[in-house]
């Protein structure tokens, strides 16, 4: 006698692969977490003896306030084709990341 696939099998099968790539997620985390551990320490002890806070380039803009954090579209916010209204905008180039092709 032949047995059908029923929709809730497949869906069942899907729901514990999903579960299955979310635990190997967890894991690679916490793989990548220890071993970075060592570096986050040292980090955090140059912040609290420094007594460092966010790093702010400039006061005008948010977006050159820290590069790194700024999206493509920052300096753009009231239109798309405005103009660069801060001269610090003009000074910092921006962050690699966002220079890349996308898909990088």
């Amino acid at each position: 006698m032949r047995r059908l696939i029923r929709k809730s099998d497949i869906f069942l099968a899907y729901v514990l692969l999903q579960a299955a790539a979310l635990g190997l997620m967890l894991v690679d985390a916490a793989v990548r977490r220890s071993l970075a551990e060592p570096v986050l320490r040292q980090r955090a002890e140059v912040v609290r003896v420094l007594g460092l806070t966010d790093l702010a380039l400039f006061t005008e803009a948010r977006y050159t306030r820290n590069p790194s954090l700024a999206d493509r579209h920052s300096p753009f916010q009231e239109h798309p084709l405005s103009l660069e209204h801060f001269p610090s905008g003009s000074v910092v180039s921006p962050p690699s990341h966002l220079t890349l092709p996308a898909g990088r």
